[in-house]
């Protein structure tokens, strides 16, 4: 809609938002009405319309089978449009159009705001299947007709009230018509069962719904008062109300098709289930962080059982063996430790890459520069706990074996994400030392050290990616890996 406008009319932002408002809010509207609706815009030069939303209804047949959005009609080729937007009221003369032998009503609706007529809505309704009405029928065409009257009147959708069609009640969840006391003088079935969830044991009608509301979800104070208000339909609001172990969504739409408050539409629905689910699933993110710390604590205290065997060993071979298990214990705890924060099984894993070169630059032999440039960004905790485990070993293996007691140097972790986003996106990490270099004849696809056979099957079994180790120019190491950013299925 923001390209079409912007292309072939003259409206200004602020019209356009009042359109995208309107737009939030049609879907009640065409239900209501059992109609299509397709909003039409004079363009720039006042020749033609250009046709930039369509909604069609949930509670009845379309009348239009194709897309009608971003057609262009001459001015003059539908005369309910020009009387509409020439006279400012809803027109509704004329005899039914015929479509592929589908008779269809058309009535035209001026979209007003602050005295102007942007636009106008096009109510076109299928009457092929017409027959007698039912009373849930009459009080939708009438509620239908004083919402037409007041966009035409420029008094809906609501300022400041942008709703969420995905998250509000809709007519057919639930609807009821209340008089200007606030009384109802109709609820739909699905309404009446809603409130039965409640506890409600007799008829809506006739009832005054915010005193009945209140009645059947206690509270105290002023927010007893507000639902009381908010029920009554005296102001556009949305609320949750929960009473004998049911929740009901309601939603309030006063009624002014004359600039005078004749009653109120109160959309409602039972969302009793969909908040049970809500709280399990919160009840299960707290349980899966819980246990994420637990377990950090528990690898806490495995590397201080091991720091505390260390300090015991005589063998130095033996001391240096079991701190290097505390480090590797410990880059696991880190990851643990990040997951027990989140809500999701996702980390972002800069913070964590840190605190791993922090921990492994504390075995530096020398003045040793550790840093990290680029970003990991967010990863799955199943590609984030090998990954830590891999940093850890490349670092360490980097400070224990590039550089001499007292040696000055630079090790410098870079990260790049390909794909960001995309199941196929990959992460390319880099670990560069200004160190010794590797050794004449060294293959790091077979050297028999621990850290790197661990490297080389975290990488290659666990995260499904490739390894190697280079001689870096003029001088050191450059470690390359290649990873998959998602894990492997």
């Amino acid at each position: 809609m923001n390209d079409l406008v912007r292309q072939h009319t003259a409206l200004s932002e602020t019209d356009l938002e009042w359109l995208h408002l309107l737009v939030s809010e049609w879907q009640l509207l065409s239900d209501l009405s059992f109609a299509d609706l397709v909003l039409w815009v004079p363009t720039l030069d006042g020749t033609r319309y250009v046709s930039v939303a369509q909604m069609r209804p949930n509670t009845g047949p379309t009348s239009y089978q194709d897309d009608m959005v971003g057609h262009l009609v001459p001015r003059g080729r539908r005369p309910l449009l020009d009387a509409a937007l020439d006279e400012g009221r809803i027109v509704r003369e004329g005899d039914p159009e015929w479509r592929e032998e589908v008779p269809v009503r058309v009535e035209s609706i001026p979209v007003r705001r602050e005295g102007r007529v942007l636009g106008v809505i096009a109510r076109n309704t299928n009457l092929l299947t017409v027959r007698t009405p039912s009373r849930l029928e009459l009080t939708y065409l009438q509620s239908a007709s004083d919402l037409a009257q007041m966009i035409a009147a420029g008094s809906f959708p609501f300022p400041g009230q942008q709703v969420d069609m995905d998250a509000s009640p809709r007519a057919g969840d639930g609807l009821m018509r209340l008089d200007a006391d606030g009384v109802v003088t109709y609820a739909s079935p699905n309404a009446l069962s809603a409130y039965h969830r409640l506890g409600l044991a007799a008829d809506l009608v006739g009832q005054h719904l915010g005193t009945t509301t209140s009645e059947l979800a206690p509270t105290r104070g002023p927010v007893d008062e507000a639902i009381v208000k908010l029920a009554s339909g005296w102001a556009p609001r949305e609320t949750e109300v929960e009473g004998n172990g049911g929740v009901i969504q309601l939603r309030a739409i006063p009624l002014k098709p004359k600039g005078v408050r004749i009653g109120s539409l109160v959309l409602c629905r039972d969302v009793t289930e969909l908040r049970r689910r809500e709280r399990e699933l919160i009840t299960k993110d707290a349980t899966i962080r819980e246990i994420h710390h637990r377990v950090k604590n528990n690898l806490q205290t495995v590397a201080a059982l091991l720091r505390l065997q260390a300090r015991r060993m005589d063998s130095e071979g033996g001391r240096e063996a079991l701190n290097e298990a505390v480090r590797r214990v410990g880059s696991i705890a880190i990851v643990h430790e990040t997951l027990s924060q989140n809500l999701d099984e996702r980390v972002e894993f800069d913070e964590i890459a840190d605190r791993v070169i922090a921990m492994v630059a504390e075995i530096s032999p020398g003045k040793v520069e550790c840093r990290r440039t680029g970003r990991f960004g967010i990863l799955d905790a199943e590609v984030a706990t090998p990954l830590s485990m891999v940093l850890t070993e490349i670092l360490q293996n980097a400070l224990e074996h590039a550089f001499t007691q007292g040696e000055g140097g630079r090790v410098e972790v870079s990260a790049t994400r390909t794909g960001s986003g995309r199941a196929d996106g990959r992460l390319l990490i880099t670990v560069l030392d200004d160190g010794s270099g590797l050794p004449e004849g060294f293959d790091p696809q077979r050297a028999g050290n621990l850290g790197l056979q661990i490297v080389r099957t975290l990488v290659e079994g666990e995260l499904g990616g490739t390894f190697d180790m280079l001689r870096a120019e003029p001088r050191g190491t450059k470690v390359v890996l290649d990873v998959p950013a998602s894990p492997q299925k």
